[in-house]
């Protein structure tokens, strides 16, 4: 039967204790982990979240009533125990923080009982997803997880006082519910009882807000922001999610991305024992998409795309030959080391490339003796394969793979395949952190679906000064002032210069095809306080959850929050979303589709 504490306080956590104990009377409470009952003697690992301790259970050091609870305990009770520090025993365990000494309980009390856990809990579950999640409270208790959600508070925490006490920001909170606005990804809507009929929206990011605390005079600001959008899910991505928000005055680039290079500095070497060489590298959007195929590159190893055109241009393969004639291009990538890998796993890259866009996927494999197979050297005279294979340096040895196509397809295909190569031949260290800045991001892309441009970012990003000229004869070539974050191909955070100029806002408005009507009721608010003197300002925003997945070396960001969605944006241990009485609905005024059937 479960006790009460009564009167006991913890003095320390298990890990806290450490040699310099010895002799000292302690008092922990936490988790059974096991429990190995040796007859006269009972041996207990206590968790809780610092790590493991080992209690010992012996007759004569606790009375016979203190034993026998001992011998009850099984994994999950918690517990009380006093008890006096000793060295250990037997065998010193160099795997636990606690492994030279041992508690000698001589009081024991049992706080609550527990039944027998769907799984074990411990570290590096084998235990399906699906399961954990339904008992995330269990779920949480596993050690990996615990330190997980440790390093996350301590990265806010760091955060917080980096931008507070070292460089002048000012924590401001903005609201949650707001308007719902065009671009971007859904809204998650919250209906209106005092208003029927209208909705609230919850934000996709605090964006028109730190704005206007910039037009307000709040000249540095940040924010620990929860942000939701309805989107389809991904291993880095829920419904809603955590950025680190910032906004600063009076600032440019250079100024944006100074302040960030020290904070990731400092969180690296302070969570994780890193130095991050600053400056960060900076690479140009085009440049990234050029070598990498990717606007958040994986630059921890090489297979850099090669622009092959010229060499292929009049050759005897129709597939490079067609897609030239039609404005395309043709590039490759030199797999080195791989010219031996059998047919049947250059087919399955094939069909890997197909999944991207491709139409197909050429190859040429390179033996060492100098041989060639191919799947298109028949179409090619001697010279012309020669000077293909000279193009992407190529030799004995390697794999060269090859994409024909309009620059959207040949970049998310080659792209994805270098990823491909890379993890089959494990050449992604999670141990290194290879940074870098990607700049000067197209202002605007093309939507076929709208037949319109749309922002690449959002429409308060501001073009280069040296591109505003073409808004209004040749938009899609105008660059912005943006700027991303990525490390180990992931896109840590972006932000970007804002427009702070009426004139400039408004004809970015009418490129994205809102007459000035249609601005003003959708951001009238932000629009109207321009008109008051606006600073020069530029901001930029993390992903939170991401930022600590890749510290912790995890592959999901489910890893590194408490309670987690899954990939249908549902919560499997909460059950929601779920329904609602009717009178809730009928309090909103809301008649749901189904019910009118």
């Amino acid at each position: 039967m479960a006790e009460t504490m009564q009167g006991l306080h913890r003095s320390a956590r298990c890990a806290e204790i450490g040699k310099e104990s010895i002799g000292r009377e302690v008092t922990l409470m936490g988790w059974v982990q096991k429990s190995r009952n040796k007859g006269g003697i009972i041996f207990v690992d206590l968790r809780d979240r610092s790590g493991i301790m080992q209690l010992i259970f012996e007759n004569g050091s606790i009375d016979e009533e203190g034993f026998e609870k001992a011998a009850k305990l099984r994994s999950e009770f918690v517990i009380a125990a006093v008890g006096t520090v000793e060295a250990r025993s037997g065998a010193v365990n160099p795997n636990l923080l606690t492994g030279e000494i041992e508690i000698r309980v001589r009081q024991l009390r049992i706080l609550s009982e527990s039944e027998t856990p769907p799984f074990p809990i411990e570290e590096n579950s084998k235990t399906k997803e699906e399961l954990r999640l339904k008992h995330r409270y269990l779920d949480l208790r596993r050690p990996d997880l615990q330190r997980n959600l440790m390093m996350r508070s301590l990265v806010t925490s760091l955060t917080r006082n980096f931008l507070t006490e070292e460089e002048g920001f000012l924590e401001i909170e903005t609201p949650m519910l707001t308007k719902s606005t065009p671009e971007g990804a859904r809204d998650y809507l919250v209906p209106s009882r005092v208003h029927p009929g209208t909705f609230y929206a919850l934000p996709q990011s605090p964006q028109i807000f730190k704005q206007l605390l910039m037009c307000s005079g709040y000249d540095r600001y940040f924010q620990i922001a929860r942000c939701f959008r309805d989107e389809d899910l991904r291993a880095d991505r829920q419904p809603e999610f955590t950025q680190i928000d910032m906004e600063m005055s009076f600032v440019d680039v250079d100024d944006v991305i100074d302040v960030n290079e020290r904070l990731l500095a400092e969180l690296f070497r302070e969570v994780r024992g890193i130095e991050v060489p600053l400056p960060i590298q900076r690479m140009t959007w085009k440049e990234a998409m050029d070598r990498f195929g990717s606007d958040k590159p994986d630059i921890r190893f090489g297979m850099e795309l090669q622009n092959v055109t010229d060499a292929v241009k009049g050759c005897g393969f129709a597939v490079f030959k067609n897609a030239i004639e039609q404005g395309s291009s043709v590039r490759g990538i030199n797999a080195k080391g791989l010219g031996a890998m059998p047919r049947k796993k250059i087919d399955k890259l094939v069909d890997f490339a197909k999944d991207f866009g491709a139409k197909g996927l050429a190859y040429a494999a390179m033996a060492e003796d100098g041989s060639v197979k191919s799947s298109f050297a028949k179409f090619m005279t001697q010279e012309e394969m020669d000077a293909l294979i000279g193009a992407m340096s190529g030799e004995p040895g390697d794999l060269l793979l090859f994409a024909a196509d309009c620059d959207k397809v040949v970049f998310d295909v080659l792209g994805n395949l270098r990823l491909e190569l890379a993890r089959q031949q494990e050449l992604l260290d999670k141990e290194e952190y290879r940074f870098v800045w990607i700049t000067e991001f197209p202002l605007l892309e093309w939507s076929e679906e709208e037949n319109r441009y749309t922002a690449m970012h959002h429409p308060f990003t501001m073009p280069m000064e040296e591109d505003l000229e073409l808004l209004d004869t040749d938009p899609g070539k105008v660059r912005a002032k943006a700027y991303d974050i990525v490390l180990n191909g992931v896109e840590l955070g972006g932000g970007s210069v804002r427009i702070h100029q009426n004139h400039v806002q408004e004809k970015m408005f009418e490129v994205l095809g809102f007459t000035k009507e249609e601005a003003y009721e959708q951001f009238g608010f932000l629009l109207h306080a321009f008109q008051y003197g606006v600073p020069p300002h530029a901001g930029l925003a993390y992903g939170l959850d991401r930022l600590v997945m890749l510290m912790a070396g995890e592959d999901s960001i489910r890893d590194v929050i408490a309670f987690p969605k899954i990939k249908d944006a549902s919560d499997l241990m909460a059950e929601a979303p779920n329904v609602v009485s009717s009178q809730q609905l009928e309090e909103l005024e809301i008649v749901l589709a189904s019910d009118k059937e």
